[in-house]
């Protein structure tokens, strides 16, 4: 069970309903492993890519394959389900010489924290190939439209 620690429960609850918004409007699943680097990816894989490369890259590395600061995503998500991923970004995490801001509060993350699991999901079960998607996907109005209320705009 996820943990919200301090104010963090509103804006995470805000956060759960955009993103159940947002996988109810998936365009289409991510291309299967044999795919070419030119097969579309849905909206909320295409989303994850760029808020995980604005918001966590600078730890995790790009593509999710691991920094200086920070363990590579890639092979973390083959054995850490949803639940530990959310309460991790959530609340943070202390491991040895190592600490992840918890990012909360952070609706730059939160609202989009569905789509970075996505992305990074589809990075670990080998879907969906290192760099920008070749082809951007059109944002689905719903999505739009929760995207902009759990951001207050």
């Amino acid at each position: 069970m996820i943990q919200f620690n301090g104010r963090g429960a509103a804006l995470a609850a805000a956060a759960l309903l955009f993103a159940t918004s947002a996988a109810s409007a998936q365009q289409e699943p991510a291309p299967a492993p044999s795919a070419s680097a030119a097969a579309p990816v849905s909206w909320a894989a295409f989303s994850g890519w760029k808020r995980y490369h604005g918001n966590c890259a600078t730890c995790h590395g790009p593509d999710g394959l691991g920094g200086t600061f920070a363990p590579n995503l890639v092979n973390s998500l083959k054995t850490l389900d949803h639940d530990q991923f959310l309460n991790t970004v959530v609340n943070g995490k202390k491991d040895s010489n190592l600490t992840m801001p918890a990012f909360g509060l952070d609706p730059n993350v939160m609202c989009y924290i569905e789509d970075i699991y996505t992305y990074l999901k589809a990075r670990s079960d080998g879907t969906m190939d290192r760099g920008r998607p070749a082809v951007t996907p059109t944002k689905p109005k719903d999505v739009a439209e929760a995207e902009a209320s759990c951001m207050g705009v």
